[in-house]
């Protein structure tokens, strides 16, 4: 037993080493999409003074343009002051109103031997950063040692997505076909990293592998009668119109469609192989078939859930757009016709199947591989 614990220990250690080592190979993929760093630098100023003199008002609406004084706080031009222009072009979710006092993120360039100084939007990465320390020194300080790895696949995937698959997106790759494998990567990357190198974890990686792969057959069968247009995702049309208009936006639809229920489907499989493996553990007598049916007990309670989890998670998404269809008094069907609308539907639903769904696959699957004779010695 010792040796077997010993054995698995050193699994985990050399996994951890191995991610550890991906992610800082990772961070130092180049990203072939940013900006000259040689002509922009980016840093932070202080709004002194503003000119609001044509900025027009029109209802709640602000269009025009501010003219701004922006002190930079870092870097080599620290302390200098330069003017810039702030346009209103009228959009809420788009416009930055300036006020003096204002801490922002800029971006300055020289041209025709002159530097101009652009402001990006109001400076958030200390918040975002001190807000973060906090999720991690709280889950270190409850998980412990898993807390410490929760991190670790936290930063894996998001590395993951946006060094690996953003940029092979944009590269014209099958959106579906490599979200998927890179889902059930990272799936992988997760599940064993917590889990660990043992039944429990192969018995979730299984689980949750067999849901996103029915979340991605299922999203497949429907797309065509849903009609779906993957032009209501944000800014598609702005990245067509950037030169990438080879993109095939119902894939990437698709595609986020698995990638965004995988989470949940990741939670399942591995809440149901850790309970099934506490029945084991406690009853190592019982029966295959009587371990699927508490398998299956026991999912039954946690897709009930999680299926209305995934309800407010895309229906909190999309708060504002139902609060629009209610206020124009839409019609009931013609709201469930809209692209827009159908569109949140085909989500909703076709990501709960891959979750009821992997229940039963993750009980059936731990009860054979819980059940299976272990080697002792």
């Amino acid at each position: 037993m010792y040796k077997m614990f010993n054995r698995e220990k050193k699994s985990e250690i050399l996994f951890i080493i191995i991610l550890l080592i991906a992610n800082i190979l990772l961070l130092l993929i180049p990203n072939n999409y940013q900006k000259d760093n040689d002509t922009y630098t980016y840093t932070v100023g202080k709004v002194i003074s503003v000119d609001n003199s044509e900025v027009g008002q029109y209802g709640i609406i602000r269009q025009g343009e501010q003219y701004a004084e922006i002190e930079v706080l870092r870097g080599e031009r620290k302390g200098e002051i330069f003017e810039t222009n702030n346009q209103l072009i009228g959009k809420m979710e788009l416009d930055k109103f300036l006020k003096a006092g204002d801490t922002v993120y800029v971006e300055m360039f020289d041209a025709r031997g002159r530097t101009y100084l652009n402001v990006v939007d109001f400076y958030r990465l200390g918040t975002e950063g001190i807000l973060f320390g906090i999720f991690v020194i709280i889950l270190i300080i409850y998980a412990g040692w898993t807390g410490i790895k929760t991190v670790l696949s936290f930063s894996t995937s998001l590395l993951m997505i946006w060094k690996v698959m953003i940029p092979l997106f944009l590269q014209g790759y099958d959106p579906v076909f490599l979200a998927f494998w890179i889902v059930l990567a990272l799936t992988a990357v997760v599940i064993f990293l917590v889990g660990g190198f043992e039944k429990k974890g192969i018995v979730a990686f299984l689980g949750a592998g067999s849901g996103v792969l029915i979340t991605l057959i299922l999203s497949q069968l429907f797309s065509d009668p849903f009609i779906i247009n993957g032009s209501v995702m944000p800014f598609s049309e702005t990245l067509l119109n950037s030169g990438f208009a080879n993109l095939n936006l119902n894939k990437l639809f698709l595609a986020s469609v698995f990638i965004g229920s995988s989470g949940a489907v990741m939670d399942i499989g591995m809440d149901l192989s850790a309970a099934m493996k506490e029945i084991v553990d406690k009853h190592p007598k019982i029966t295959v078939k009587e371990l699927t049916i508490s398998g299956l007990n026991i999912g039954r309670a946690v897709v009930g859930t999680m299926s209305t989890t995934l309800l407010f998670a895309y229906a909190g998404g999309y708060l504002t757009l139902l609060m629009a269809f209610m206020a124009q008094g839409v019609n009931a069907g013609a709201m469930l016709n809209l692209n827009y609308f159908s569109s949140e539907i085909f989500k909703t639903i076709i990501g709960s199947f891959g979750l009821v769904l992997t229940a039963p696959f993750t009980a059936i699957i731990g009860a054979i591989i819980y059940k299976l004779p272990s080697k002792q010695k």
